[in-house]
């Protein structure tokens, strides 16, 4: 009996357990899927009630409405785009047959010229509506001089072949070679860190580039998201607060060749100022990232963001160190420590550290004292010869 009640206790125990971890868990993916941008940098918004005339505007934007669709309906529009003009001149072709009586169905005489030799039916007509338009020229069905209007159509889909061929091929090319697959190998750190930097309280994150070729003209910066309410009275959702980020030799024209720690001085106008250890998890807020630069290897300009939420944010750590030099006087780095971090000491918040270098600064220097007055005594000689 005695084991009996101790095993239902254990049970009961393993489910409150797993029923917190099961809710604390919903909780934290609820709040991760509210964030506007992604760690890989997607941005998650979507637009309501758009209106037909605000629609139509895609269509005429039409380069950019291909180039930003996904590859599969890239490739589905590829492909219908061949396969419909091929299977639309190959009807027309026929209609050039049948008007003219070509078809065997007709029983043209053996004197007879066609518009296009050796086309029997809508099937060879398909086919030769292919051979032309991709300029294959096989040599058995050809257009002859009997018809103007098929030596007109000839014309108009070699100029039509031509225009779907360069815009289909050029989006392909084009989509290939977007740089926004060069920002996939601009890689930032999983967490950020606030530690002390240089004598001063300092919000890090490390960013590091994957292939070896530069980013000319690099500059980096971030975005604080929050919701504020105005003194009128107005929630703001999303209010953009910017976010200055240095490295030690600025934040311009980044020498880009290893990983680099960028950060940001938590001073009197940060808005992580008023922030302590207690109460940055508490916060309500998303900090993005974005880095911009040129690719080396194509000028064209790349963007690469990722962004941070309160519990991204690592009070009183600092990041491992990840660059080291081999006996062969090569630089190595070791992307093992990329994102790991190290407990530091550090003040507990930013209002603490200012208020203990101002009492040090006080302690050195000397104070007036507004009520000390200087009296002076007369000294009279009681001694008497």
């Amino acid at each position: 009996m005695l084991f009996f009640v101790q095993t239902t206790l254990s049970i009961e125990g393993m489910f409150k357990y797993f029923r917190k971890r099961f809710a604390s868990h919903l909780t934290e993916h609820s709040r991760r899927r509210a964030r506007l941008v992604s760690k890989d940098g997607r941005c998650n918004i979507e637009f309501g009630n758009v209106e037909e005339q605000s629609r139509f505007v895609f269509l005429v934007d039409i380069w950019t409405t291909i180039l930003d669709l996904r590859w599969r309906y890239k490739m589905t529009i590829f492909i219908s785009a061949f396969l419909g003009s091929w299977f639309l001149f190959g009807l027309l072709w026929y209609v050039v047959a049948y008007i003219h009586k070509d078809l065997p169905e007709f029983s043209p005489s053996i004197n007879h010229t066609p518009c296009v030799e050796n086309i029997n039916g809508l099937t060879s007509a398909f086919l030769f509506s292919l051979e032309t338009q991709v300029t294959i020229g096989y040599g058995f069905r050809c257009v002859t001089e009997q018809c103007a209007t098929a030596i007109f159509l000839l014309i108009f889909q070699s100029i039509l072949g031509v225009i779907i061929n360069s815009f289909m091929c050029g989006a392909i090319l084009a989509k290939i070679s977007r740089s926004k697959k060069r920002a996939k190998t601009i890689t930032f750190s999983k967490n950020a860190v606030i530690s002390k930097r240089g004598g001063k309280l300092c919000l890090l994150i490390r960013v590091a580039n994957l292939r070896k070729s530069l980013l000319i003209g690099s500059h980096i910066y971030g975005k604080l998201l929050k919701t504020t309410i105005t003194p009128e009275g107005e929630t703001i959702i999303l209010d953009q607060v910017n976010i200055d980020f240095l490295v030690d030799a600025g934040n311009e024209n980044l020498f880009f060749i290893s990983p680099l720690t960028i950060y940001h001085v938590i001073d009197r106008t940060s808005p992580f100022f008023h922030m302590s250890v207690e109460t940055i998890i508490q916060q309500d807020f998303e900090l993005v990232v974005f880095l911009d630069g040129t690719v080396e290897a194509t000028s064209a300009t790349c963007q690469v963001r990722t962004s941070y939420i309160p519990e991204e944010v690592l009070w009183g750590y600092r990041f491992a160190p990840i660059v080291s030099k081999t006996k062969e006087g090569k630089y190595r780095v070791d992307f093992h420590n990329f994102s790991k971090t190290v407990e530091v000491d550090t003040p507990h918040c930013a209002f603490c550290l200012y208020n203990e270098k101002d009492a040090k600064a006080k302690a050195k220097r000397g104070y007036d004292n507004p009520g000390f007055i200087l009296s002076e005594v007369n000294e009279t000689s009681n001694t008497k010869m």
